[in-house]
């Protein structure tokens, strides 16, 4: 079962919309790096070489049809204040997102608390989990996509910029652009293979192998639905 909640006015523990039942407890929780998000959903890099080409060509062209130096020189200085506008808008939804946006591990489920204007949480139980991927970058940083078994799918529009990209028909969701991901996944691994019904193939390999064949899930699991709730 999914899970929706959003009402965070009073959240009795930060990223989780109520209080954990008796017998589950947290295991981790994280926000994803701000500048990775830039980075990896807002392509900052890319938009600030598409801004210096831009500059530079309209100066070019200027410095071109005038022969003057000095005229090229304040074509750059009056497109540069618009160009860093740009980026620094980029930059604010990144550091936002990421402010606003809290993952938690338990030992029973993920929960992802995202959202900007309209936060919105997602409680995703082991049960429908059908496997975990693992994309660690440079310097730890990384993403862990969540394979789901259930038939009702969360939204792609619901779940972005927390969802594996261009998984339009069944979006997965993600853990994304966390520091240290590789142990995050590690523990992951462990608190799924924990709650795997005997004999259940082994969860680390689905970590290793995101794209193997799904674990079934356990019996009686519930639909992936999404319930609102006031």
């Amino acid at each position: 079962m999914s899970h929706v909640h959003d009402d965070f006015h009073v959240e009795p523990i930060p990223g989780l919309p109520e209080n954990l039942p008796p017998g589950e407890r947290i295991l981790w929780q994280g926000s994803p790096l701000w500048w990775e998000l830039g980075k990896q959903v807002f392509h900052i890099r890319a938009v600030a070489v598409y801004f210096a080409v831009l500059i530079l060509w309209r100066a070019g062209v200027r410095l071109d049809a005038t022969d003057s130096v000095a005229a090229a020189f304040i074509t750059i200085l009056s497109l540069a204040p618009l160009a860093l506008i740009g980026l620094g808008l980029f930059a604010l939804l990144a550091y936002l997102s990421s402010r606003t946006t809290i993952y938690t591990i338990t030992n029973r489920r993920v929960v992802l608390r995202i959202g900007i204007a309209l936060p919105t949480s997602f409680n995703i139980p082991f049960t429908v989990v059908a496997a975990a991927g693992l994309c660690v970058r440079t310097g730890g940083s990384g993403d862990i996509p969540l394979k789901l078994t259930c038939k009702s799918r969360i939204g792609y529009g619901n779940l972005w910029p927390h969802a594996r990209p261009w998984r339009f028909r069944s979006p997965e969701p993600m853990l994304r652009a966390i520091p240290d991901a590789g142990h995050v996944a590690d523990l992951l691994g462990s608190a799924l293979q924990a709650a795997l019904p005997a004999g259940a193939k082994s969860t680390k390999a689905a970590l290793a192998q995101p794209e193997s064949a799904p674990r079934s899930a356990a019996a009686g699991a519930p639909s992936c639905e999404l319930v609102q709730t006031p």
